[in-house]
């Protein structure tokens, strides 16, 4: 019988032209490129006070649209914002309780409350800040920040060849 099994062997051609078989591994990820251009939230804000959809904002769009969404967390129209309440209305318009403007900064007269009047005014310094070209109306290339440090989804990157990074001297300090 194993006389047999041999011979069968042996009397099978051989296959020449079976091809090779690979298994490859995927390819390592590459991380996504760091963002250098960025919208701060209160310039998606002001991006989103385009009353007429022709891509650029202007002062009047700006103070309305400030008005409309303070009202909206005004019910009892005292015209004032407690930090509290101040926190919601940055969640729902900027995106987070803690987006700038604070209401620290925004409460100029520090009656622990932000008014119609003071988020208009600082608006106002914002749109100042923002309208580069002095044109009175926002952009969307005005409103783009561009990061002059790359960042990823945590932070910014760091320079391997910036001198005096923190983790260059742990790193010495470490070798020690």
């Amino acid at each position: 019988m194993l006389f047999l099994a041999l011979l069968l062997q042996a009397a099978a051609p051989a296959p020449q032209d079976a091809p090779e078989i690979r298994v490859t591994a995927p390819g390592k990820a590459f991380g996504q490129t760091p963002a250098t251009l960025v919208v701060e939230p209160v310039g998606m804000f002001l991006a989103a006070c385009d009353a007429d959809g022709d891509a650029e904002t202007t002062r009047t769009e700006m103070q309305d649209c400030v008005a409309r969404s303070f009202a909206a967390f005004d019910p009892g129209k005292t015209g004032q914002l407690r930090y509290f309440p101040f926190a919601d209305w940055a969640e729902r318009y900027l995106g987070d309780r803690n987006a700038l403007p604070s209401p620290f900064d925004v409460d100029r007269d520090g009656d622990n409350q932000v008014s119609l009047d003071e988020l208009q005014a600082h608006f106002s310094r914002l749109f100042t800040r923002f309208d580069r070209n002095k044109d009175g109306a926002l952009s969307r290339a005005e409103l783009l920040t561009i990061r002059t440090t790359a960042a990823d989804a945590n932070g910014p990157v760091p320079d391997p060849a910036a001198p005096g990074r923190r983790g260059d001297r742990k790193e010495r300090r470490d070798r020690r």
